[in-house]
């Protein structure tokens, strides 16, 4: 019984600023963009909730 594809773990995609990319498909582009999205995504929640922190504890302070 041979195994499918689809049963084989999947590599994690990773992707390293600077990387070549000349060995990568079209799919395999489209999900590293995918991941640097959902990545900068991440970083502006978490510069947001940076600031609010910052910005309420300036206010308290300032009083």
């Amino acid at each position: 019984m041979a195994i499918e594809d689809d049963d084989k773990p999947r590599k994690k995609v990773t992707h390293e600023i600077g990387q070549d990319l000349s060995l990568l498909s079209v799919e395999e582009l489209t999900e590293r963009i995918a991941l640097m999205n959902s990545e900068i995504e991440r970083l502006q929640v978490a510069m947001a909730k940076k600031r609010a922190s910052k910005d309420a504890a300036n206010s308290f302070f300032k009083t």
